[in-house]
């Protein structure tokens, strides 16, 4: 288990859903010369993920080398089938993660992308557009998606441009010894000063290197927390060690409060709601986002420590699927991250500190078959990578 590695001197900015996101990566893509690797759970067929499919080609009509990655069961077996027709028309080299489960159970959650080695981008956000569900169903959203990205420009890019390579070859055709030094290379952290302005380190969940460096993130993170921590997640069924990591920092009179999403799906809101009572005793608020979909993963404690990525605070984010998170140390963007959360929670419905006290035996019911369900789930599919 690796403790987070950073860098200083980076220049990150907080991009606020897809209206700030898109725009910036097609500017880098647009303006690649050499290649550009991107990677993403959910590459959709609408007119956003079109206007990014467009700059991708036009990339590599000027001999820039294009290299996407695309998740097969979130963009979906057609969608991949589809992109892998119309990529290799462009000109674009592509790769789907775990058709078919070869792999597993595994899926590839992650959402970043670089851009000649100078720019980087990271966060939660899919290539989709910001007014349309995120589901099968692709219905219309109330109002734009809630999430958040960063662009990176410095040392970290470094880090970031050799996880994405090293993804893009694992999921190549790769002889045995190859393998094996690819993995030693990949044990190698990228180093960089761990002074000065704008710190900031990748953390990567995967089920071999780095089972469980995001939690431990996290962990330490409240550890450390004196004052306040708010943490926001459209998917909240956490372990038995972060549960605890938010308990002892209420109990130590820390302010702690968790932004969910809710109103996306209903058996995940009871798994969710039957976590509440324990920690609102131990004085953790927790808020409500129903205004539209919430699908950020981001976090601040005390202005000095903020992450912003795809993992979300649940067993399949935690423990099964591969995820990417950047950790900032660096008060002015910890306070912008901080003023965005706070326009959530104020959008948001603060659930009452008694609101379970006296519930009906029916939602007690609910609950608990939520809970069983969901834990019996996780079982299953985390059979050796238990927390």
């Amino acid at each position: 288990m690796r403790a987070v590695t950073f860098s200083a001197d980076n220049h990150i900015t907080l991009l606020h859903n897809g209206a700030a996101f898109f725009p910036a990566l097609i500017t880098a893509i647009d303006a690649a010369h050499t290649e550009i690797y991107l990677e993403t759970y959910i590459f959709a067929a609408d007119d956003t993920a079109m206007s990014v499919q467009q700059a991708l080609a036009r990339a590599a009509r000027r001999g820039v080398a294009v290299r996407v990655i695309t998740d097969w069961l979130g963009t979906g077996r057609l969608r991949s089938a589809s992109l892998e027709l119309e990529f290799h028309t462009s000109g674009i080299m592509y790769r789907a993660f775990n058709p078919w489960f070869q792999r597993g159970v595994a899926r590839m959650h992650r959402k970043m992308c670089v851009v000649d080695r100078q720019v980087s981008f990271i966060g939660g956000l899919n290539i989709i557009d910001d007014m349309v569900s995120d589901d099968d169903l692709r219905l219309p959203l109330p109002a734009p998606r809630w999430d958040f990205a960063v662009s990176i420009s410095g040392p970290l890019v470094a880090s970031i441009h050799a996880e994405l390579e090293a993804q893009w070859m694992r999921l190549g055709e790769m002889k045995l010894l190859a393998r094996f030094q690819q993995f030693k290379r990949s044990r190698a952290r990228v180093r960089g000063a761990s002074h000065g302005p704008a710190l900031a380190g990748l953390v990567l969940r995967d089920n071999l290197r780095n089972r469980r460096t995001i939690q431990r993130a996290y962990l330490q993170a409240l550890g450390h927390a004196r004052h306040s921590a708010l943490l926001t997640s459209p998917y909240f069924a956490p372990g038995r060690k972060l549960r605890r990591g938010l308990e002892e920092a209420a109990r130590r009179g820390v302010d702690v409060t968790l932004l969910l999403g809710v109103g996306h799906y209903r058996l995940q809101d009871a798994v969710s709601q039957s976590y509440y009572p324990k920690l609102m005793k131990a004085g953790v608020k927790i808020v409500e986002y129903s205004k539209t979909n919430l699908h950020a993963k981001v976090a601040v404690v005390d202005d000095n420590w903020a992450t912003v990525g795809s993992s979300n605070f649940d067993g399949l984010s935690l423990l099964v699927n591969q995820e990417a998170n950047v950790v900032i140390r660096d008060v002015d963007f910890s306070r912008a991250l901080r003023r965005q959360i706070e326009v959530g929670i104020a959008d948001g419905d603060a659930v009452a500190a008694d609101a379970f006290d006296n519930q009906s035996w029916l939602a007690r019911a609910w609950h608990g078959t939520a809970f069983f369900l969901y834990r019996m789930l996780m079982r299953i599919i985390t059979i050796g990578n238990r927390e």
